[in-house]
């Protein structure tokens, strides 16, 4: 197998997963807002939500207004899981919630490394391969990935909200391969999802890997 030049890796659910459940940090997090609902109820409710929104890209804004519509994103995200879960009343005051639920998710805190990406991180860098994030995140991963000790690996991160194009697309994956100047075939991408990483990965040319965390595979750390 020939050795890639850049090796670009999905974020959540790939290479950082949320501890828990992203229903138990919401039921944490509500609960000192006087709010409380079962996680599992908030985990349905929240996927189906996250599911029925638009792609994170916001082709007509000024990239100093990015962060707030990323911001304007998510809020509607949880409004929409509280409202499904039936509590959104409950609260006194959503926005101050919401404002604490945001930046949460910000930190290192409601975030784990899977324990195989470490050793995978330093193997590749060893080796002399670039490596690079591409996600349907947000800005917000820049900070998550310093915070847990990741972000010194990566020579890029490109991200929808910033690229204006979100995975499958491949044009989310012809800016990535240009901050490295390298050809798609050149380049691989492994991600969690069929259709972001895997479909759209060999769609826009590069040798797309799925991992499937639920089954717990691990990320390769062998020589190519």
């Amino acid at each position: 197998m020939e050795r890639p030049k850049v090796i670009f890796l999905d974020a959540v659910g790939t290479i950082i997963g949320v501890k828990g459940s992203v229903g138990e940090v919401y039921r944490q997090i509500a609960q000192e807002f006087d709010v409380d609902v079962p996680s599992d109820t908030l985990n349905r409710a929240f996927y189906e939500s996250f599911k029925a929104a638009p792609p994170p890209i916001f082709p007509d804004a000024d990239s100093q207004d990015i962060p707030q519509r990323e911001f304007d994103w998510w809020r509607i995200i949880a409004l929409n899981t509280f409202e499904s879960a039936g509590v959104l009343k409950e609260f006194a005051d959503f926005s101050a919630f919401f404002s604490e639920l945001y930046i949460h998710f910000g930190t290192a805190e409601p975030w784990f490394v899977y324990p195989d990406v470490l050793p995978s991180l330093v193997n590749w860098r060893r080796m002399g391969i670039e490596l690079g994030v591409l996600s349907n995140f947000d800005s917000r991963i820049y900070s998550v990935l310093q915070s847990l000790g990741l972000r010194d690996f990566f020579s890029s991160i490109t991200i929808s909200t910033q690229a204006r194009a979100a995975k499958p697309d491949p044009q989310i994956f012809a800016i990535a391969l240009e901050k490295h100047n390298c050809s798609p075939d050149a380049a691989w991408h492994i991600g969690d999802s069929v259709e972001e990483d895997y479909n759209g990965a060999k769609a826009a040319g590069l040798r797309g890997i799925l991992i499937n965390r639920e089954q717990k595979p691990a990320l390769s750390t062998q020589s190519f």
